[in-house]
C-alpha cells in the first residue's frame, strides 16, 4: 500500500457517523440524534448579500446533556478537514463531565464530502460558518439549555467556521451571539476586515510547529480583534504540530493540500474579498480562485504533519476547560 492511500485510509476510518445509532461517550452519556437547519451557499457575499439564493440542507449532529443540570450551558464541537473523529467526542465528554451540554456536528456527511484535507474547495467556508450560526440559533430555542451560555469550539477548518461566524453575527443580525469561541489551530488565511466580535470572548491555540495553518496569522487575526474592542487571546504551544489533541504519534497526511505562507485574504463587511496582491474588491471572485492564487504563486505545497503526544494533548484540553468553566462560571 502506497503512502497516499495509506494516509487516505486513515482519513476515512477516522470518521464517526452521528446519523446512525447514539455515541456512547466513555462517562456513559448518551448522545441524541440531532438536525440541524443550515444552508449551502457560495461566498461570503452571497451570504450576507443575497441571503435568498442559499441553498437549505439539514447536517448530521448529536447533543450530549450532563445529567441532572437544569438548562446547562452549551458548546457546539465543529469538526476541521477529516470529518468527526473520536478527539471530539472526547472533547465532548470533558464538557459533559464538566456540567456542560454539548452539541457535536457533522458538515460532511449530507454534503457527500469524506474529507477536504486534499481539497478544501468541496464547499465554502462561508458555508462552513454558517452551519455554526444556523446552530447556535436552534440550540436557543431548544429550551433544555441556556441560551445565554451558548458557546462554539472549531478544530482546524472548524476553527476558521467559529472565527467566521462571531464575525457575521453583526453583519447577519443574529437572534443570538455566542458567549465564547475557542479556535483550535485555526485556518486564518481568510479574515474579516473589520472582525468587531464583542460580547463575545475569544481564545485561540496553535502549535507553534503547526505545518497547515500560519500561527502568525492565528495571532494577527487575534490582535486584530482584540484591536476592534474584543476579548480576545492566543496561546501557543511549544512543539506543537496541527492537531496535537489527538493523543495520537506525529505522522505525515500526504495528500494535504497546504499553503501556510500565502498572503491572508480579507473580506469585507459586504462579504466580497480583496485581493492580496492588486488590493481590488469584487464580488465575483471565489473562495476557489483566491486559492489558487495562493498555488499559483508558489506557496502551495502538498503534505504536513499531525499528531502529538499524550503530554501535548493534555496541555490541550487544561487549557480548553479552563476557558470554557471560566466563561460559564
Amino acid at each position: 500500500m502506497t503512502l497516499l492511500a495509506m494516509s487516505m485510509k486513515l482519513t476515512l476510518m477516522s470518521s464517526i457517523a452521528l446519523n446512525e445509532i447514539p455515541y456512547r461517550l466513555n462517562n456513559g452519556i448518551e448522545g441524541e440524534l440531532w438536525q440541524v437547519r443550515t444552508a449551502d451557499v457560495r461566498s461570503f457575499h452571497e451570504l450576507i448579500s443575497f441571503p435568498e439564493r442559499a441553498v437549505a440542507l439539514s447536517i448530521d449532529a448529536q447533543l450530549f446533556f450532563p445529567p441532572g443540570i437544569e438548562s446547562p450551558a452549551a458548546v457546539i464541537v465543529v469538526p476541521g478537514s477529516l470529518g468527526v473523529g473520536s478527539s471530539h467526542m472526547r472533547k465532548a465528554e470533558l464538557l459533559v463531565s464538566a456540567g456542560i451540554a454539548a452539541c457535536v456536528i457533522d458538515p460532511f456527511r449530507q454534503r457527500g464530502v469524506t474529507s477536504t484535507v486534499s481539497n478544501q474547495a468541496q464547499y465554502s467556508f462561508a458555508a462552513s460558518a454558517w452551519d455554526v450560526i444556523a446552530t447556535l440559533e436552534q440550540l436557543t430555542n431548544l429550551e433544555r439549555v441556556d441560551p445565554s451560555r451558548i458557546g462554539a469550539q472549531g478544530h482546524s477548518r472548524g476553527g476558521s467556521a467559529v472565527l467566521s461566524a462571531i464575525c457575521l453575527q453583526r453583519l447577519l443580525e443574529t437572534s443570538n451571539t455566542f458567549s465564547a469561541v475557542y479556535a483550535a489551530y485555526p485556518w486564518c488565511g481568510q479574515q474579516f476586515l473589520n472582525p468587531q466580535v464583542d460580547p463575545t470572548r475569544v481564545r485561540a491555540i496553535v502549535g507553534d510547529q503547526d505545518e497547515w495553518c500560519s500561527p502568525q496569522q492565528v495571532q494577527g487575526y487575534i490582535q486584530a480583534i482584540r484591536l476592534t474592542g474584543g476579548d480576545a487571546t492566543c496561546k501557543i504551544v511549544d512543539g506543537a504540530h496541527h492537531s496535537f489533541d489527538r493523543d495520537t504519534p506525529l505522522e505525515m497526511i500526504a495528500e494535504a493540500s497546504v499553503a501556510p505562507s500565502a498572503p491572508t485574504i480579507y473580506v469585507n463587511d459586504d462579504g466580497s474579498m480583496i485581493h492580496p496582491i492588486s488590493g481590488e474588491t469584487a464580488t465575483e471572485w471565489s473562495e476557489r480562485e483566491l486559492m489558487l492564487y495562493s498555488m499559483r504563486a508558489g506557496f502551495g505545497r502538498r503534505g504536513a504533519h499531525i499528531g502529538g503526544s499524550g503530554q501535548l494533548a493534555d496541555i490541550f484540553h487544561s487549557d480548553m476547560m479552563s476557558y470554557w468553566q471560566s466563561t460559564f462560571s
